[in-house]
């Protein structure tokens, strides 16, 4: 029974709608795309940096041959794996075009991502760094602590639209048109190799990430980005 004069208290879901839709696309593209990726690098396993060609010796990484097991398709092929990646390139863009505009209009960013001056002392963010390594996932009040906020804003605001950006400059179709930002980076190995590096960068996030869901509680953690949860 409710006490008169006292507000109903408003039920909101841990994470919007919008949120979790874009969660689960976004699995399924990075994997797709990661996968068709390590297809791709095993046409020429080697990357550079500004205009050095194509000789084994200017490269500055050398890649291994990446197994079957770990491509898509699950062979040699670099058409299959371009249409791979094609497919998911799109959906994995304007999702997260769509995700930032959700971010930005129901205030998810600025209420729960955005750090403030006050989240960057070094005493906060020693706290933080103690308490995952004691596996304390007790935020308080807030959502996220400081190394969350600041591992999302880094993929959602770097990795994520970079890799888009550099896929764009090197992609064959459409580096005609968008070449001005290959050289804006270097040139299109630079490009190249920064879209390598933000990929796996990417995915070592997606590691910690599924690492630290196991440690704090995995069904709840699964429950939530399906159902919306309840906000504490």
């Amino acid at each position: 029974m409710r006490h008169a004069g006292r507000p109903a208290r408003r039920s909101t879901r841990r994470h919007a709608l919008s949120t979790r839709l874009w969660h689960w696309l976004n699995v399924i593209c990075v994997v797709v795309l990661f996968m068709s990726g390590l297809n791709i690098s095993n046409a020429h396993p080697r990357l550079y940096w500004g205009q050095a060609g194509f000789a084994a010796r200017e490269a500055w990484l050398h890649l291994p041959t990446f197994p079957g097991w770990a491509t898509i398709p699950g062979y040699y092929s670099l058409s299959g794996a371009r249409d791979w990646h094609l497919l998911m390139a799109w959906p994995f863009a304007f999702g997260l075009l769509a995700m930032w505009v959700a971010m930005l209009a129901n205030r998810h960013f600025v209420r729960d991502i955005a750090t403030r001056l006050s989240d960057w002392r070094w005493s906060a963010i020693r706290a933080d760094i103690v308490a995952h390594l004691r596996f304390d996932f007790d935020h308080g009040e807030g959502k996220y602590n400081f190394l969350q906020k600041l591992a999302y804003g880094v993929v959602l605001g770097i990795l994520l639209p970079g890799m888009i950006l550099t896929g764009l400059a090197i992609s064959p179709g459409i580096e005609p048109s968008f070449g001005w930002f290959a050289q804006l980076v270097g040139g299109r190995q630079s490009a190249r190799s920064i879209h390598f590096l933000f990929a796996w960068g990417t995915v070592l996030f997606a590691v910690l990430h599924i690492v630290l869901v196991i440690a704090s509680g995995p069904v709840r953690q699964l429950r939530d980005m399906v159902t919306g949860g309840r906000a504490l």
